[in-house]
């Protein structure tokens, strides 16, 4: 009787020992878990609250765009860029041609010398001499011919030479032009030794490959020329990223000593051809005139590559803590809550918002005030 009782007391002893270690772990789980609600919260008193100037929002809806970055330089079209020659070669009497010297359409860039240039002024004045004798011939035999006065021979005799020494002085005269010298104007007393290369464009000289008293033949190039007033930016863009992009898509271009400035451009024209390193050419206007770009310019460049109606808040809204981004809730007047995000594009200063969100005010201005006052509160 006795052990039924030892036994009996012991089951109870037994019982109320299991009921108070789940009591206190029932409490140490609510302490905890109340620990890491208010882990994340933090409140403010109303002077800190005035003094913080923190703002809060209702994120809305804004249309926003992913990017694509890329490099590329400035160029000019083909029709831009002037290799000037002399088609009858010569000997460079004088130039004062450098590198970036500007120069306007119509200005002398050298004078060159050669006796062919003389030869060939003869000649044409010569056969221009010879013309106006076979034209009257041939009108003179044209008449006799009307009234029988002549033979059909002779007539066409008198105007084959015509027709000839036409063509012959039409082609001394296209030659002339060649070499810069006006056929029309071309008399005895203005017959000269020398020739001057006229530049065909408004630009700059970009290389000179003579020096005075150079030989220059037919097939060398004397000097290059630019028109900048139409500069293009060409992209290198790989295959990947190509299938993405159409004309009219619009880029924001800067360069390497002033990234600051932004110079926006269009998508002109997209080379359908992919390279041996697995990429394109990508032609792109720019819009207004820049004076300070230069082709061979290397810039960066952000393409919009689509736009969507999402989720957007500030910058300033987000904050970064140990490599994730967080915003703050508003809870209650001071009170504030850090909670997680995922987010995706951003533009113009505002970040696309991927995460849910709640439906609480957020903070959008003054965030990381918030963030300091979070974690001072946790070393305390």
């Amino acid at each position: 009787m006795k052990s039924k009782i030892l036994v009996s007391l012991f089951f109870v002893i037994f019982y109320l020992s299991c009921k108070d270690q789940k009591s206190e772990s029932s409490s140490a789980t609510e302490v905890t878990s109340n620990n890491v609600a208010s882990e994340y919260q933090v409140e403010l008193t109303k002077e800190q609250l005035k003094n913080s100037g923190i703002i809060t929002g209702i994120p809305v809806k804004r249309e926003m765009h992913t990017s694509l970055k890329v490099n590329g330089v400035v160029d000019v079209p083909p029709e831009n860029i002037i290799s000037v020659s002399m088609p009858l070669g010569g000997y460079l009497k004088n130039t004062s041609m450098i590198p970036g010297t500007r120069v306007r359409k119509g200005d002398i860039l050298a004078t060159l010398e050669d006796q062919q240039y003389i030869q060939l002024q003869q000649d044409f004045l010569t056969s221009k001499s010879r013309l106006e004798y076979n034209e009257a011939d041939f009108n003179r035999q044209k008449l006799l011919y009307e009234t029988k006065s002549t033979s059909e021979k002779i007539f066409q005799q008198a105007k084959t030479d015509f027709e000839t020494q036409k063509i012959l002085t039409k082609a001394f005269g296209e030659k002339l032009q060649l070499i810069g010298i006006d056929p029309y104007n071309l008399k005895e007393e203005n017959i000269s030794r020398s020739v001057h290369i006229i530049s065909p464009i408004n630009g700059y000289v970009t290389k000179v490959n003579v020096n005075i008293g150079k030989y220059i033949s037919p097939s060398d190039v004397i000097f290059e020329l630019i028109n900048p007033s139409d500069l293009h930016v060409r992209l290198t863009v790989f295959e990947n990223d190509a299938a993405n992009l159409s004309s009219g898509q619009k880029i924001l271009c800067s360069t390497n000593s002033n990234p600051e400035i932004k110079y926006p451009a269009t998508i002109h024209l997209i080379t359908p051809n992919i390279e041996e390193n697995r990429s394109t050419d990508v032609h792109c206007h720019l819009e207004g005139s820049h004076k300070k770009l230069f082709p061979g310019t290397f810039v960066n460049a952000e393409i919009e590559l689509n736009n969507a109606n999402v989720i957007a808040l500030p910058e300033e809204a987000l904050v970064k803590w140990e490599s994730k981004y967080y915003l703050f809730s508003q809870e209650s007047e001071s009170k504030f809550r850090l909670f997680p995000v995922e987010i995706g594009a951003s533009s113009n200063g505002y970040v696309e918002i991927k995460t849910a969100l709640p439906s609480t005010k957020i903070v959008v201005k003054n965030a990381y005030t918030l963030l300091m006052k979070l974690k001072n509160s946790g070393e305390e």
